[in-house]
């Protein structure tokens, strides 16, 4: 940012009035809860370097180490290793700069033997027992094995998680979604997640709305798109 600020000082005004002024007088997220979204959305959309700087911000914030770790683990399943891997070392080397000694305690809840029941339990106090029982139930044969997956490794290797509440999960859940991009039909499944967890419309727009200078407005409409459609906004005037 340094540099652009001194080859691209028109770029940057707008930027920082816009991101850091204009956009956070919108919600009443609380700031650390804020930054972890943001860094959800920045993760998906792979920005390493953007990613260095806001986690600073959020470490700063009062972000705290295991919460950094933990948005890391609740990407992997929703993101993929693939793109969450240099984050990892992105966020080892940052801790490691501020003098905290890694590994850091596990937040494991689940063993190999518990993974799936665990799991699945975590997944139905989500997603709805009803849901989650219909899914298995519709599942064709050669199917199956997916649905386990679901269950043991996204919801009971990574969602049960210690280290952020599910509420909190979700949110971040739905922030990388959005701005993955081609994600509408999950995206529409995980508003209504939230919903089941206690996350309303004013927070989910308050959400969809802190990542836009990071991922753009195609995205977030798409995003919008997809909360209206769940959480039906109100009408009339304002």
């Amino acid at each position: 940012m340094s540099t652009l600020a001194r080859t691209d000082p028109d770029l940057i005004e707008v930027f920082d009035n816009f991101a850091f002024d204009e956009v956070l007088r919108h919600d009443d997220l609380d700031p650390r809860l804020r930054l972890m979204t943001q860094l959800s959305a920045i993760i998906a959309c792979q920005a390493h370097g953007e990613y260095r700087t806001m986690l600073g911000a959020a470490l700063t914030t009062g972000v705290t180490p295991v919460e950094a770790k933990e948005i890391l683990y609740q990407a992997v399943p929703y993101v993929g290793i693939a793109k969450v891997f240099d984050f990892f070392h992105i966020t080892n080397e940052v801790l490691t700069e501020r003098g905290v000694d890694l590994p850091l305690p596990s937040q494991a809840t689940t063993t190999p033997a518990t993974r799936f029941d665990e799991g699945l339990a975590v997944q139905k106090r989500i997603v709805g027992t009803a849901r989650v029982d219909a899914m298995y139930a519709n599942a064709p044969v050669d199917e199956l094995h997916l649905q386990k997956y679901l269950s043991a490794n996204c919801f009971g290797d990574h969602v049960s998680r210690a280290g952020l509440d599910i509420a909190t999960r979700e949110l971040l859940t739905f922030s990388m979604l959005v701005a993955l991009g081609g994600c509408e039909s999950q995206v529409k499944g995980h508003v209504a997640a939230n919903l089941n967890v206690g996350n309303d419309r004013t927070v989910l727009l308050d959400v969809l709305t802190q990542p836009i200078p990071f991922i753009g407005y195609p995205r977030t409409l798409n995003g919008l798109a997809a909360l209206d459609e769940v959480a039906t906004p109100a009408t009339g005037m304002a």
